[in-house]
């Protein structure tokens, strides 16, 4: 009886750990989110430090490979050339790993970029080393970040709207809604919501 109630214990020890090495870490809204230094398809290492006169970004991992993030790819390049000149431009970060899946290697989005003819960045996370920080675990997920002296604050962060399949069809606009309210110097109507898209394949 000794012997099953300290195997118990045991058990339920390992799975204490399990679940808190596990667990989900991130950005939360009201955190800032360190800048990177990350590869862009045309070559060049680029940062949020590189946008002097932005006034936030919008931060959206995404990839060729996931159906869902295909299906975003139109409104990605036109949230970009709507809130851009404003001072919220789209940089968005490639998160997989390329050796699970070679549709996302360098070639292969420079390919793509090319071929819809990206008006943003279009960044490899090498290493795998930014997308945790973040908290991210699909593809596409966004995170609004408002800059301020401290640095790049969360404002927002999940879904870009709340129907992948038909544009027609959406009924709330979170990202841009999001990215207007900060314009505006109001409140987010919606700060946090669930990304709906493939999972991160590390």
């Amino acid at each position: 009886m000794k012997k099953t109630s300290q195997l118990i214990l045991t058990l339920a020890f390992i799975l204490m750990c399990f679940g808190v090495s596990n667990a989900q870490k991130g950005y939360n809204i009201g955190d800032v989110a360190t800048d990177f230094k990350l590869e862009n398809v045309d070559g060049k290492m680029l940062s949020m430090a590189d946008y002097p006169d932005a006034e936030g970004f919008i931060i959206i991992f995404t990839c060729n490979t996931c159906p869902y993030a295909v299906a975003y790819e139109d409104r990605i390049i036109a949230l970009d050339k709507t809130f851009a000149d404003k001072g919220y431009p789209v940089i968005a970060i490639m998160p997989n790993n390329p050796e699970i899946k070679p549709g996302d290697s360098m070639k292969a989005m420079k390919a793509r970029a090319k071929a819809k003819g990206f008006t943003f960045p279009y960044l490899m996370d090498e290493g795998q080393k930014i997308y945790p920080q973040y908290g991210a675990s699909k593809t596409p997920e966004v995170y609004v970040l408002e800059k301020t002296n401290k640095g790049g604050v969360v404002k927002y962060m999940g879904a870009i709207d709340d129907n992948y399949q038909d544009e027609q069809a959406v009924n709330k606009r979170y990202v841009e809604d999001a990215v207007n309210a900060l314009l505006d110097g109001t409140e987010v109507p919606e700060q946090k919501t669930r990304a709906i898209g493939c999972s991160i394949k590390a």
